[in-house]
């Protein structure tokens, strides 16, 4: 049977309502959302999963093992991203701010702050695996 079987009944609205983040240092990827503002335990950092609630949105973390473990022929991908996670900030200058605090500790920008012709302050940061994560408002 496809997606395309029209004799199957409509299923229910699915809600997206969490984003998985594979990781290869559980430690460094916290210290680096921790500066985004989401919030785990201490012990987080040492378990092989942790998870933080953003908005009613979770997102989750797994070690490279704990993939590797239910998945044994994942593999780290390669040649460009396909989803990137994004915050809102509250104003255009917070957008400019968190840009500069995650470089300020080391991270590395992938996109400087700039005016978007889509009508938002847009800036890109690249977490401790590379991922994108992107900080943007809306410029009025």
């Amino acid at each position: 049977m496809t997606s395309t079987d029209s004799s199957s009944p409509a299923p229910r609205a699915l809600i997206p309502n969490a984003l998985s983040i594979v990781t290869r240092d559980m430690a460094a990827a916290l210290a680096f959302y921790r500066l985004c503002g989401l919030e785990f335990p201490d012990d987080a950092d040492t378990a092989p999963h942790a998870d933080a609630v953003a908005g009613g949105f979770r997102i989750m973390f797994d070690t490279r093992d704990v993939v590797q473990g239910f998945t044994p022929d994942w593999s780290v991908p390669s040649g460009g991203h396909r989803m990137a996670l994004a915050f809102e900030c509250p104003t255009p200058a917070d957008v400019d701010a968190q840009h500069a605090r995650l470089i300020a500790a080391g991270h590395q920008s992938a996109h400087e702050p700039f005016d978007a012709f889509w009508g938002q302050r847009y800036a890109v940061v690249r977490d401790p695996d590379g991922n994108p994560v992107d900080f943007y408002c809306a410029l009025a």
